[in-house]
Protein backbone atom coordinates (compact mmCIF):
# COMPACT_ATOMS: atom_id res chain seq x y z
CA UNK A 1 0.00 0.00 0.00
CA UNK A 2 2.87 2.34 0.75
CA UNK A 3 4.44 1.56 -2.62
CA UNK A 4 1.19 2.47 -4.43
CA UNK A 5 0.83 5.75 -2.54
CA UNK A 6 4.38 6.70 -3.34
CA UNK A 7 3.96 5.76 -7.03
CA UNK A 8 0.76 7.75 -7.73
CA UNK A 9 1.22 10.58 -5.29
CA UNK A 10 1.97 14.13 -6.56
CA UNK A 11 3.88 16.83 -4.90
CA UNK A 12 1.09 19.36 -5.46
CA UNK A 13 -1.53 17.13 -3.82
CA UNK A 14 0.32 16.97 -0.63
CA UNK A 15 0.21 20.75 -0.22
CA UNK A 16 -3.08 22.38 0.92
CA UNK A 17 -3.62 25.89 -0.48
CA UNK A 18 -5.01 28.54 1.80
CA UNK A 19 -7.92 29.46 -0.64
CA UNK A 20 -9.02 25.86 -0.86
CA UNK A 21 -8.84 25.45 2.88
CA UNK A 22 -11.08 28.48 3.33
CA UNK A 23 -13.57 27.10 0.78
CA UNK A 24 -13.99 24.00 2.84
CA UNK A 25 -15.10 26.05 5.79
CA UNK A 26 -17.49 28.49 4.00
CA UNK A 27 -18.97 28.35 0.49
CA UNK A 28 -18.84 31.68 -1.37
CA UNK A 29 -22.18 32.94 -2.85
CA UNK A 30 -22.55 32.83 -6.63
CA UNK A 31 -21.86 36.08 -8.41
CA UNK A 32 -25.01 38.13 -9.21
CA UNK A 33 -25.92 38.78 -12.82
CA UNK A 34 -26.61 42.47 -12.20
CA UNK A 35 -24.54 44.26 -9.60
CA UNK A 36 -26.73 46.19 -7.16
CA UNK A 37 -26.02 49.87 -6.97
CA UNK A 38 -25.47 51.00 -3.42
CA UNK A 39 -27.51 53.95 -2.14
CA UNK A 40 -30.37 53.66 -4.77
CA UNK A 41 -33.80 52.35 -3.84
CA UNK A 42 -35.30 49.78 -6.24
CA UNK A 43 -38.30 50.87 -8.38
CA UNK A 44 -41.35 48.61 -8.24
CA UNK A 45 -43.86 48.87 -11.13
CA UNK A 46 -47.50 48.09 -10.51
CA UNK A 47 -50.26 47.80 -13.11
CA UNK A 48 -52.76 50.52 -12.38
CA UNK A 49 -55.86 51.65 -14.17
CA UNK A 50 -55.65 55.02 -15.96
CA UNK A 51 -58.86 56.12 -14.21
CA UNK A 52 -57.88 54.85 -10.78
CA UNK A 53 -58.72 57.41 -8.10
CA UNK A 54 -55.86 58.90 -6.11
CA UNK A 55 -55.13 57.35 -2.74
CA UNK A 56 -57.17 58.88 0.09
CA UNK A 57 -55.47 61.53 2.14
CA UNK A 58 -55.24 60.46 5.75
CA UNK A 59 -57.33 62.63 8.04
CA UNK A 60 -56.18 63.22 11.51
CA UNK A 61 -59.05 62.48 13.85
CA UNK A 62 -59.89 65.03 16.46
CA UNK A 63 -62.62 65.65 18.97
CA UNK A 64 -65.62 67.67 17.74
CA UNK A 65 -67.61 69.41 20.42
CA UNK A 66 -71.40 69.52 20.53
CA UNK A 67 -71.47 73.21 19.70
CA UNK A 68 -69.32 72.67 16.60
CA UNK A 69 -71.49 69.75 15.49
CA UNK A 70 -74.64 71.89 15.75
CA UNK A 71 -73.00 74.69 13.73
CA UNK A 72 -71.94 72.25 10.98
CA UNK A 73 -75.43 70.69 10.86
CA UNK A 74 -77.14 74.08 10.52
CA UNK A 75 -74.71 75.14 7.77
CA UNK A 76 -75.36 71.93 5.80
CA UNK A 77 -79.13 72.38 6.10
CA UNK A 78 -79.05 75.99 4.90
CA UNK A 79 -76.71 75.28 1.95
CA UNK A 80 -78.48 75.22 -1.48
CA UNK A 81 -78.74 71.85 -3.21
CA UNK A 82 -76.26 71.18 -6.05
CA UNK A 83 -77.49 71.81 -9.58
CA UNK A 84 -78.20 68.79 -11.70
CA UNK A 85 -77.41 68.52 -15.40
CA UNK A 86 -80.08 65.89 -16.06
CA UNK A 87 -82.82 67.17 -18.40
CA UNK A 88 -86.27 66.12 -17.26
CA UNK A 89 -89.67 66.46 -18.87
CA UNK A 90 -91.27 69.88 -18.33
CA UNK A 91 -94.22 69.20 -16.04
CA UNK A 92 -95.70 72.68 -16.57
CA UNK A 93 -96.74 72.03 -20.19
CA UNK A 94 -100.19 70.89 -21.25
CA UNK A 95 -101.08 69.56 -24.70
CA UNK A 96 -104.59 69.73 -26.11
CA UNK A 97 -106.13 68.24 -29.25
CA UNK A 98 -109.13 70.11 -30.64
CA UNK A 99 -111.81 69.78 -33.26
CA UNK A 100 -110.39 72.86 -35.01
CA UNK A 101 -107.59 70.72 -36.54
CA UNK A 102 -104.93 72.11 -34.18
CA UNK A 103 -102.69 70.79 -31.42
CA UNK A 104 -101.79 73.37 -28.79
CA UNK A 105 -99.11 73.35 -26.08
CA UNK A 106 -100.01 75.42 -23.03
CA UNK A 107 -97.75 76.84 -20.32
CA UNK A 108 -99.72 76.64 -17.09
CA UNK A 109 -97.21 78.87 -15.27
CA UNK A 110 -97.55 81.82 -17.65
CA UNK A 111 -100.50 84.18 -17.38
CA UNK A 112 -99.44 86.65 -20.07
CA UNK A 113 -98.77 84.04 -22.79
CA UNK A 114 -100.29 80.67 -21.82
CA UNK A 115 -100.26 79.26 -25.37
CA UNK A 116 -96.66 78.23 -26.07
CA UNK A 117 -97.03 76.31 -29.38
CA UNK A 118 -99.72 75.78 -32.01
CA UNK A 119 -99.41 72.93 -34.54
CA UNK A 120 -101.66 73.07 -37.61
CA UNK A 121 -100.44 70.05 -39.56
CA UNK A 122 -103.68 68.04 -39.47
CA UNK A 123 -106.31 68.39 -42.20
CA UNK A 124 -109.24 67.29 -40.03
CA UNK A 125 -110.28 67.18 -36.39
CA UNK A 126 -107.61 65.90 -34.00
CA UNK A 127 -108.83 63.08 -31.78
CA UNK A 128 -105.90 62.27 -29.45
CA UNK A 129 -102.43 63.57 -28.49
CA UNK A 130 -99.67 61.99 -26.38
CA UNK A 131 -96.31 63.11 -25.02
CA UNK A 132 -93.22 61.05 -25.78
CA UNK A 133 -91.32 59.32 -22.98
CA UNK A 134 -88.64 62.03 -22.98
CA UNK A 135 -91.19 64.84 -23.10
CA UNK A 136 -89.66 66.41 -26.21
CA UNK A 137 -92.17 65.32 -28.87
CA UNK A 138 -95.91 65.04 -29.39
CA UNK A 139 -97.78 62.28 -31.20
CA UNK A 140 -101.26 63.14 -32.45
CA UNK A 141 -103.92 61.41 -34.52
CA UNK A 142 -107.30 62.34 -35.95
CA UNK A 143 -109.89 62.06 -38.64
CA UNK A 144 -107.43 62.73 -41.48
CA UNK A 145 -106.30 59.04 -41.31
CA UNK A 146 -102.81 59.85 -40.07
CA UNK A 147 -100.61 60.06 -37.00
CA UNK A 148 -98.07 62.88 -36.82
CA UNK A 149 -94.93 63.19 -34.71
CA UNK A 150 -93.96 66.78 -33.86
CA UNK A 151 -90.93 68.32 -32.18
CA UNK A 152 -92.13 70.65 -29.42
CA UNK A 153 -88.86 72.58 -29.03
CA UNK A 154 -88.43 73.34 -32.75
CA UNK A 155 -92.14 73.54 -33.50
CA UNK A 156 -91.95 71.38 -36.64
CA UNK A 157 -93.42 68.11 -37.86
CA UNK A 158 -90.84 65.32 -38.03
CA UNK A 159 -92.81 62.29 -39.30
CA UNK A 160 -96.22 61.28 -40.60
CA UNK A 161 -97.80 57.82 -40.49
CA UNK A 162 -100.75 57.36 -42.88
CA UNK A 163 -103.45 54.70 -42.54
CA UNK A 164 -106.62 53.64 -44.32
CA UNK A 165 -108.93 54.56 -41.44
CA UNK A 166 -109.72 57.41 -39.09
CA UNK A 167 -107.78 57.18 -35.85
CA UNK A 168 -109.19 57.53 -32.38
CA UNK A 169 -106.28 56.92 -30.02
CA UNK A 170 -102.49 56.51 -29.90
CA UNK A 171 -100.16 55.31 -27.15
CA UNK A 172 -96.36 55.14 -26.83
CA UNK A 173 -94.67 51.90 -25.81
CA UNK A 174 -93.63 52.20 -22.14
CA UNK A 175 -90.15 50.70 -22.66
CA UNK A 176 -89.28 51.48 -26.28
CA UNK A 177 -89.70 55.13 -27.39
CA UNK A 178 -89.50 54.04 -31.05
CA UNK A 179 -92.79 52.12 -30.92
CA UNK A 180 -96.36 53.34 -30.59
CA UNK A 181 -99.80 51.77 -30.87
CA UNK A 182 -102.66 53.27 -32.87
CA UNK A 183 -106.34 52.40 -32.72
CA UNK A 184 -108.69 53.20 -35.58
CA UNK A 185 -112.40 53.86 -35.84
CA UNK A 186 -112.77 50.74 -38.02
CA UNK A 187 -111.44 48.44 -35.31
CA UNK A 188 -107.84 48.07 -36.52
CA UNK A 189 -104.90 48.08 -34.09
CA UNK A 190 -101.37 48.66 -35.40
CA UNK A 191 -97.97 48.78 -33.74
CA UNK A 192 -95.73 51.27 -35.57
CA UNK A 193 -91.94 51.47 -35.70
CA UNK A 194 -90.90 55.14 -35.82
CA UNK A 195 -87.39 54.37 -37.12
CA UNK A 196 -88.62 52.50 -40.19
CA UNK A 197 -91.88 54.38 -40.56
CA UNK A 198 -93.74 51.10 -41.10
CA UNK A 199 -96.19 48.85 -39.28
CA UNK A 200 -94.36 46.30 -37.14
CA UNK A 201 -97.43 44.30 -36.01
CA UNK A 202 -101.17 44.39 -36.69
CA UNK A 203 -103.98 43.05 -34.51
CA UNK A 204 -107.28 41.99 -36.15
CA UNK A 205 -110.43 40.79 -34.45
CA UNK A 206 -113.70 42.20 -35.94
CA UNK A 207 -113.91 45.10 -33.50
CA UNK A 208 -115.80 48.34 -33.49
CA UNK A 209 -114.25 51.79 -33.13
CA UNK A 210 -111.27 51.67 -30.75
CA UNK A 211 -111.90 53.94 -27.77
CA UNK A 212 -108.73 53.45 -25.71
CA UNK A 213 -105.59 51.31 -25.48
CA UNK A 214 -103.27 50.77 -22.55
CA UNK A 215 -99.97 48.87 -22.22
CA UNK A 216 -99.37 46.63 -19.22
CA UNK A 217 -96.58 47.60 -16.78
CA UNK A 218 -94.34 44.76 -18.05
CA UNK A 219 -95.11 45.72 -21.69
CA UNK A 220 -95.93 42.10 -22.61
CA UNK A 221 -99.56 42.74 -23.45
CA UNK A 222 -102.00 45.60 -23.85
CA UNK A 223 -105.72 46.17 -23.34
CA UNK A 224 -108.05 47.60 -25.95
CA UNK A 225 -111.51 49.01 -25.43
CA UNK A 226 -113.90 49.25 -28.37
CA UNK A 227 -117.46 50.33 -29.07
CA UNK A 228 -119.67 47.27 -29.50
CA UNK A 229 -123.04 49.04 -29.71
CA UNK A 230 -123.38 48.36 -33.46
CA UNK A 231 -122.31 44.71 -33.44
CA UNK A 232 -124.15 43.89 -30.17
CA UNK A 233 -121.27 41.64 -29.11
CA UNK A 234 -120.52 42.86 -25.61
CA UNK A 235 -117.76 40.30 -24.99
CA UNK A 236 -115.42 42.19 -27.36
CA UNK A 237 -115.74 45.44 -25.41
CA UNK A 238 -112.45 44.87 -23.52
CA UNK A 239 -109.78 42.55 -24.93
CA UNK A 240 -106.34 41.69 -23.56
CA UNK A 241 -103.80 41.20 -26.38
CA UNK A 242 -100.45 39.42 -26.52
CA UNK A 243 -98.02 41.85 -28.20
CA UNK A 244 -95.60 39.32 -29.70
CA UNK A 245 -98.07 36.63 -30.81
CA UNK A 246 -100.71 39.13 -32.00
CA UNK A 247 -103.56 37.12 -30.49
CA UNK A 248 -106.17 37.98 -27.83
CA UNK A 249 -105.48 36.39 -24.46
CA UNK A 250 -109.03 36.95 -23.26
CA UNK A 251 -112.06 38.45 -24.97
CA UNK A 252 -114.62 37.81 -22.23
CA UNK A 253 -113.30 40.23 -19.64
CA UNK A 254 -116.32 42.55 -19.64
CA UNK A 255 -119.63 41.14 -20.88
CA UNK A 256 -122.04 43.88 -19.84
CA UNK A 257 -123.76 45.92 -22.54
CA UNK A 258 -121.81 49.15 -21.87
CA UNK A 259 -118.83 50.69 -23.58
CA UNK A 260 -115.72 51.70 -21.63
CA UNK A 261 -114.04 54.85 -23.01
CA UNK A 262 -111.08 54.73 -20.61
CA UNK A 263 -108.78 52.08 -19.11
CA UNK A 264 -106.14 52.67 -16.43
CA UNK A 265 -103.70 50.38 -14.63
CA UNK A 266 -103.12 50.74 -10.91
CA UNK A 267 -99.56 52.04 -10.30
CA UNK A 268 -98.72 49.44 -7.62
CA UNK A 269 -101.36 46.70 -7.39
CA UNK A 270 -102.10 43.98 -9.94
CA UNK A 271 -105.41 45.37 -11.19
CA UNK A 272 -106.84 47.82 -13.69
CA UNK A 273 -110.06 49.83 -13.90
CA UNK A 274 -112.40 50.72 -16.76
CA UNK A 275 -114.71 53.74 -16.87
CA UNK A 276 -118.07 52.37 -17.95
CA UNK A 277 -120.93 54.29 -19.53
CA UNK A 278 -123.13 52.49 -17.02
CA UNK A 279 -122.23 55.27 -14.53
CA UNK A 280 -119.62 53.28 -12.60
CA UNK A 281 -115.94 52.26 -12.75
CA UNK A 282 -115.30 48.51 -12.93
CA UNK A 283 -112.28 46.79 -11.36
CA UNK A 284 -110.45 43.89 -13.03
CA UNK A 285 -107.51 41.68 -12.16
CA UNK A 286 -104.43 42.25 -14.32
CA UNK A 287 -103.47 38.56 -14.06
CA UNK A 288 -104.97 35.78 -16.19
CA UNK A 289 -107.86 35.14 -16.59
CA UNK A 290 -108.44 38.90 -15.95
CA UNK A 291 -111.62 38.46 -13.92
CA UNK A 292 -114.07 41.23 -13.08
CA UNK A 293 -114.45 42.06 -9.40
CA UNK A 294 -118.19 41.52 -8.89
CA UNK A 295 -118.16 42.69 -5.27
CA UNK A 296 -116.39 46.02 -5.59
CA UNK A 297 -116.71 48.98 -7.95
CA UNK A 298 -116.83 52.78 -7.92
CA UNK A 299 -120.20 54.38 -8.65
CA UNK A 300 -122.59 57.23 -7.64
CA UNK A 301 -121.54 59.54 -10.45
CA UNK A 302 -123.15 60.07 -13.82
CA UNK A 303 -121.24 60.29 -17.12
CA UNK A 304 -124.32 60.75 -19.34
CA UNK A 305 -122.75 58.84 -22.23
CA UNK A 306 -119.76 61.22 -22.62
CA UNK A 307 -116.21 59.79 -23.16
CA UNK A 308 -115.18 60.45 -19.57
CA UNK A 309 -111.59 59.68 -18.53
CA UNK A 310 -110.29 58.48 -15.17
CA UNK A 311 -106.84 58.14 -13.65
CA UNK A 312 -105.03 57.12 -10.46
CA UNK A 313 -102.89 59.33 -8.28
CA UNK A 314 -99.15 58.65 -8.21
CA UNK A 315 -99.36 56.77 -4.90
CA UNK A 316 -102.42 54.81 -6.03
CA UNK A 317 -104.53 55.94 -3.08
CA UNK A 318 -107.04 58.03 -5.06
CA UNK A 319 -108.96 57.57 -8.31
CA UNK A 320 -110.21 60.68 -10.10
CA UNK A 321 -113.06 60.81 -12.58
CA UNK A 322 -114.58 64.18 -13.43
CA UNK A 323 -117.93 64.05 -15.21
CA UNK A 324 -118.71 67.75 -14.78
CA UNK A 325 -115.25 69.05 -15.68
CA UNK A 326 -114.79 66.59 -18.51
CA UNK A 327 -118.14 67.54 -19.97
CA UNK A 328 -117.18 71.22 -20.14
CA UNK A 329 -113.72 70.48 -21.54
CA UNK A 330 -115.03 68.14 -24.24
CA UNK A 331 -116.95 70.98 -25.86
CA UNK A 332 -113.74 72.95 -26.53
CA UNK A 333 -111.03 70.32 -26.83
CA UNK A 334 -111.26 66.63 -27.41
CA UNK A 335 -108.28 65.49 -25.38
CA UNK A 336 -105.86 66.91 -22.84
CA UNK A 337 -102.48 65.52 -21.90
CA UNK A 338 -99.95 66.76 -19.34
CA UNK A 339 -96.24 66.44 -19.97
CA UNK A 340 -94.58 64.29 -17.31
CA UNK A 341 -94.40 60.73 -16.05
Amino acid sequence: MDLLCSAYADDSDSEVRPAESAAHHALAPPPSKRPRAHGINPIIWRRTSPEAPPPPVPVVSRYVSKRERSVLASAAASAPPPRSTVITSPAHLLASAGMDQTVCVWNVWSKSQPKARVFTYHNAAVKDVRWSLQGLSLLSCGYDCSSRLMDVEKGVKTQIFKEDQELGTVRFHPNDPNLFLSGGLRGSLKLWDIRAGKVAREYRHSLGPILDVKFSPDAKHFISSSDTSRSRISENSIIVWDILREIPLSNQVYVEAYTCPCIQYHPHESCFVAQSNGNYIAIFSSRPPFKLDKYKRYEKHSVSGFPIKCDFSLDGEELASGPRMARSISTATDHLSFCGK
